[in-house]
């Protein structure tokens, strides 16, 4: 593969976004300016120095939008609106422009597949079945013995449908309740919906993150979906307890309309050069949507959870992206392997005893990976999962779940920049718990620390953009062993060696007859040799080299 000329000012370059590393922050969580324990855009602002100062790409700001809160946002009221929890929408106007003076691209979150049940869309379309709004949202008859229209299920558990008894009618629901699904099928809702994205478009955003894009569509006759025998209920949070895991998804998501759809939303971000979009994907088979959603003129990238589950074994990860290598013909992938859904990968990949550097270590290994990496907020301090209380809990699914899955609240504690009591992230009190162990890792102690994770974290990033075969070569795996995962990126001169040892003792990759390679240690993490033709890995080790000639 041809390598992509990457633009020396980022943004006057349309391609920023291949291999790019994209900065996650959760605002409620990130820094609170007014007091009121939740974080806000203001805060976001101040500490926008900080974030550039990581060496990332680009922000990628989760939901800040009008909202009740019943999922902290991804429930939107109104899609043009800042909420007053957050700021308004001058304060995301000069987030806007300190980021670009910066040289941070902005991208949004925009969750198109529902709104909350607040929206003024919502309240009209239940008020009958024959006004304006009446077919915006999915509504369907009851059973003739009063049950739901078929057999889905919730994300968070439970039937998929809510009795509205205004309608005398069912509505689909593929999250919360108060979550309603919009009816894509409908061209006023597709061409409403893609007018809300122009409005941020206009804003000037570079970027859109898609959040559950597969499930912008259900199937019109509303097919029961198939069910999954026991040994295959498997998944992102999706324990044997939660029924959710015991279909097959076959038709309340995933539908053949998305793609014309999704071709319809590319064709607007084409008309803002530099804009891209970022698909969340979830679907039974999330490697061969990736690749139908970013071919033939759709999105730009996909990610989907591939890696963010416990599973971290070489077998998995190399298998993963070899699938997704032989998969996706036209698109390009995006990795991550923490995000504000799932527990804190030092703790989910990292049980036992580990090293400092563990975290590092794992950043280094998905920023090494072909295609462009969502880092979490937090991940570069090292944070594990916080361990809250059920009574400290604010997470509906966590609280529906609890004690056998104790949700999402544990990896969304807010950041802590100092040792404080409130670790500097708020003067009031903090909407969730900061732990202990948090205050250990802060901000303000581990800028000084030159063996600190934070600036580990920092000294790979600034090394990688050094490397072009790192932001958009080729990839290829070398056999190897657990706990040794090895692979070259690029071609001829510009290739890299790569090679990462997830174990505590050393472990050794065979390279044949191509084992002429410059070490190049500017990483900063332990480093690894070549003896012959086979690579020495020490424990939680790396080794990186150039090719020679």
């Amino acid at each position: 593969m041809s390598a992509v000329r990457i633009s020396s000012d980022p943004l006057r370059n349309d391609a920023w976004w291949r291999g790019a590393v994209i900065y996650q922050i959760y605002p409620r969580s990130f820094r609170d300016l007014d007091g009121d324990g939740v974080g806000d855009l203001p805060g976001i602002i101040d500490k926008l120095g900080y974030v550039a100062d990581l060496g990332v790409d680009a922000i990628w700001i989760s939901p800040f939008f009008k909202s009740p809160m019943a999922d902290f946002g991804y429930d939107i009221a109104d899609y043009r609106a800042v909420d007053p929890l957050f700021g308004d929408i001058d304060d995301f106007d000069r987030l806007l422009a300190k980021a670009h003076a910066l040289g941070l691209r902005v991208m949004i979150d925009q969750v198109l597949s529902h709104t909350s049940n607040e929206h003024e869309w919502f309240k009209r379309s239940r008020e009958s079945r024959d006004n304006e709004y009446s077919d915006w949202y999915v509504w369907a008859d009851a059973r003739e013995d009063g049950t739901a229209p078929n057999n889905w299920m919730s994300l968070f558990g439970g039937v998929a449908w809510r009795w509205e008894p205004r309608r005398q009618q069912y509505y689909l629901h593929n999250f919360l309740s108060a979550q309603p699904d919009l009816n894509f099928h409908n061209p006023a809702v597709r061409a409403a919906v893609l007018d809300n994205v122009r409005f941020w478009l206009d804003r000037g955003v570079d970027g859109l993150r898609l959040d559950a894009i597969n499930f912008c569509f259900h199937d019109a006759q509303l097919r029961d979906n198939p069910p999954k025998p026991a040994a295959q209920r498997v998944g992102r949070g999706f324990s044997p307890d939660n029924p959710y895991a015991f279909q097959y998804h076959h038709y309340n998501n995933t539908q053949p309309e998305n793609l014309a759809f999704l071709g319809e939303l590319r064709a607007l971000l084409d008309r803002y050069p530099g804009a891209v979009a970022l698909g969340e994907i979830s679907s039974e088979d999330s490697l061969a949507t990736m690749d139908d959603y970013t071919r033939d003129g759709r999105l730009h990238m996909g990610y989907s959870f591939e890696l963010l589950t416990e599973d971290y074994s070489v077998a998995h990860i190399r298998g993963t992206v070899q699938r997704l290598e032989a998969t996706m013909r036209e698109g390009w992938p995006c990795w991550a392997i923490s995000n504000h859904d799932v527990q804190r990968v030092v703790t989910r990949w990292g049980r036992g005893e580990r090293p400092a550097h563990f975290a590092t270590l794992l950043s280094a290994l998905v920023c090494s990976l072909r295609g462009s990496v969502c880092v979490y907020q937090g991940e570069e301090l090292g944070l594990p999962e916080a361990d809250l209380p059920f009574d400290a809990l604010q997470d509906p699914y966590g609280k529906a779940f609890w004690p056998t899955f104790k949700g999402r609240d544990g990896c969304r504690t807010p950041l802590p920049w100092d040792t404080s009591e409130r670790a500097g992230f708020t003067s009031g009190e903090p909407w969730l718990p900061i732990p202990a162990s948090h205050r250990a890792l802060d901000i303000a102690s581990q800028q000084d620390d030159p063996a600190s994770k934070l600036n580990g974290f920092r000294r790979f990033l600034s090394w990688r953009k050094h490397h072009a075969a790192l932001l958009d070569g080729a990839i290829g795996f070398l056999d190897s062993a657990e706990p040794a995962i090895a692979f070259v990126r690029g071609e001829g001169s510009q290739a890299m060696l790569m090679a990462f040892n997830l174990g505590d003792a050393p472990a050794s990759v065979e390279l044949g007859e191509r084992a002429d390679w410059i070490a190049d240690d500017g990483h900063g993490l332990p480093c690894g040799h070549i003896q012959g033709q086979r690579l020495i890995l020490p424990a939680y080790g790396m080794y990186a080299a150039r090719a020679r000639g």
